[in-house]
């Protein structure tokens, strides 16, 4: 039977390389530009979604039209990212692996550059790159281009996205004019029609799909949240999908670092990607995710460009893009290579409708989902672990010797009761860190946050609010606070509720029970060498000012002045810097909101979710932002 790439017109070595990668048929976008590109005489647009197999489209017909008997660069590939690079590399080298002479070499940013130079000297067919390196080594003069025959630009619009314009000018003006320019882009935007314009004659196109669609393979869902419960929310996911791993996106670095720190804390497998890592630090972490040793890798758009990890199962949108097209290359994360997958969007009320805008940008419809109640999640994870336990491998000769130990151990024990309890140890976590959850859904009749104004200075039922001399200009994270506190005051992290970080103050929430233990514990307390001190407030504590014993200083660390009771209505001085705010209806998003667990993970009767500490304000870390 004939392999279905021999069909295409791929030589029997190519296409033997390709099987023991464990590809058996083309996907449509390799099926229909592969003979279209192995002709060799014209220039080509492939649209399609990321993750559909673009890099054997253009990188099979490549290694057909390339003579591997001369030592010369014949193909250069720009793409916008490391990661990106480095992958296209790899998968040509297996591609090509049983063909004699054939060099592939990947010139990116963040490695020795003195080596990638080497590898060029010492002859190269096909060389990968990301614009950057790429531009310095010609400015080195150390790559000859008069013999390229064919460009290939992947993902040109995230190079352009990633403003990568004049390099790309400026790099293709360094290639012969007769050459074969292959361009492949997830979306058409004006910028990527301008380069197919001006650098290519009368390209064939090829679309999979409408122009800009989402990949077929996804299922797309949102789910209307208040926006202080969306951390919460967040977690709800997480906890309701035991075998997610999944990437998380945020607007912001600020807001990547939050959400992962909070993750990290409250005992989740997370980390973050984002602008301010060092290439070394964005690699360990990149390898972690790849080796699956780790389960969410909460992301910005620009850190995320160019991530080709397969078998992601979720994509998160914790905030939805500021273009909408973006939204696109996020969910192009899941659903790679013929597998499935899901991307979710976490909103409020009030960007209902730019999920309809999403929808007529990709051609798809959302599914409205309802987050999973507490008794869902604990279900979930039972079975979970359960499946888990059934499918494990015994290591028979390495457990035979504790086999009789065990077996004494359990003597007593019915079948049934060791089942219960074996069971019972992740499922007890569960049910209790979920007993008496909130319903987190919104709806879109709900206008985002109402009511939040009156609730915010307002104590948890159960709960105490309390004033502390102490905030982030003492350097302290929410989580450095909880533990803070914690410590001197000889409480447990479950018996804190919500933590609202200030400048030179801040408010946490105690639990009725140990408000006078707490007070006992922290006379004498100092921190820096003052006295640290702790002061029940009045519900709501934007009525007026108030004096706290011990030295007639406010609430700011400065005077606060409000204009009838309300939340901030007029001016607020205080060690977190003047803030304006449009009345008293001024809700602020992007406030100190509840700490999630600052290292102590919350198995009370009482969820850190009912008592709003995980329920983290959108765009919380934009508050540090305003404070640095």
């Amino acid at each position: 039977m004939i392999n279905p790439f021999s069909k295409l017109g791929i030589s029997d070595d190519v296409v033997n390389a390709v099987k023991d990668l464990g590809f058996e048929n083309p996907t449509p976008i390799q099926e229909q530009s592969i003979p279209v590109l192995l002709e060799g005489n014209n220039d080509f647009v492939g649209l399609a979604q990321t993750g559909t197999g673009k890099t054997a489209a253009f990188g099979l017909p490549l290694l057909e039209l390339i003579d591997f008997k001369s030592n010369k660069p014949q193909a250069l590939i720009l793409c916008p990212t490391r990661e990106l690079c480095l992958q296209i590399t790899s998968d040509i080298k297996n591609f090509s692996k049983n063909i004699s002479g054939a060099n592939v070499v990947a010139v990116y940013g963040g490695a020795n550059i003195m080596q990638q130079l080497r590898e060029i000297r010492n002859g190269v067919q096909i060389v990968v790159a990301t614009p950057g390196r790429m531009l310095d080594i010609i400015g080195r003069k150390a790559i000859d281009f008069t013999n390229v025959k064919y460009v290939v630009l992947d993902e040109a619009d995230e190079m352009l996205n990633m403003g990568f314009q004049e390099d790309i000018n400026d790099i293709l003006s360094t290639t012969p004019d007769d050459k074969k320019t292959w361009l492949f882009s997830a979306t058409m935007p004006p910028e990527v029609r301008r380069i197919a314009k001006n650098y290519m004659d009368s390209p064939v196109e090829l679309t999979m799909g409408t122009k800009n669609t989402g990949n077929v393979n996804i299922e797309h869902e949102y789910y209307i949240v208040r926006a202080r419960d969306k951390y919460a929310a967040l977690k709800r996911i997480v906890d309701f999908n035991p075998e997610i791993f999944a990437v998380v996106f945020c607007k912001t670095k600020l807001d990547t670092q939050d959400v992962a720190e909070h993750l990290i804390k409250d005992g989740y497998n997370a980390d973050a990607l984002h602008g301010d890592l060092s290439q070394q630090q964005r690699d360990k972490v990149m390898q972690r995710f790849r080796d699956r040793n780790m389960q969410l890798l909460i992301a910005t758009d620009v850190a995320a460009r160019g991530i080709d990890v397969n078998n992601v199962t979720h994509v998160i949108n914790y905030s939805l893009p500021d273009e909408i097209e973006s939204y696109t290359h996020r969910s192009g994360r899941t659903g790679r290579a013929g597998k499935t997958g899901i991307s979710i969007c976490i909103v409020n009320s009030k960007e209902i409708g730019k999920i309809r805008q999403i929808e007529r940008i990709i051609g798809k419809q959302f599914t409205k989902a309802d987050l999973p109640t507490g008794f869902d999640v604990c279900e979930k994870q039972l079975f979970a672990l359960v499946h888990k336990v059934h499918n494990v491998e015994v290591n028979e000769a390495q457990i035979e010797q504790y086999i009789p130990r065990i077996m004494d151990e359990f003597a007593e024990l019915s079948k049934e009761e060791v089942i219960k309890r074996f069971s019972s140890l992740e499922f007890n976590r569960f049910l209790e860190y979920y007993k008496n959850a909130p319903d987190l859904n919104s709806s879109a009749d709900d206008r985002g946050d109402r009511g939040e104004r009156g609730e915010r200075g307002r104590s948890s039922e159960g709960y105490t609010r309390l004033f502390i001399n102490l905030g982030s200009v003492d350097d302290f994270t929410r989580g450095d606070l909880l533990s803070f506190v914690c410590n001197n005051g000889k409480i447990s992290g479950k018996s804190i509720g919500k933590i609202d970080l200030k400048g030179v103050y801040s408010f946490f929430e105690v639990e009725n029970a140990n408000v006078d233990s707490l007070f006992n514990n922290f006379k004498g307390v100092e921190f820096n060498n003052r006295g640290v001190r702790i002061e029940k407030t009045a519900d709501g504590d934007g009525g007026g000012e108030r004096r706290g014993g011990g030295g007639g200083r406010g609430f700011g660390g400065g005077e606060r002045r409000s204009g009838g009771g309300g939340y901030g209505s007029g001016r607020r001085e205080g060690g977190s810097g003047d803030r304006r705010s449009s009345g008293g209806s001024g809700r602020r998003e992007g406030g100190s909101g509840g700490n999630s667990g600052g290292g102590f993970k919350d198995f009370s009767g009482r969820s850190r979710e009912d008592r709003g500490g995980s329920g983290r304000r959108e765009g919380g870390s934009s508050d540090r932002k305003r404070r640095s």
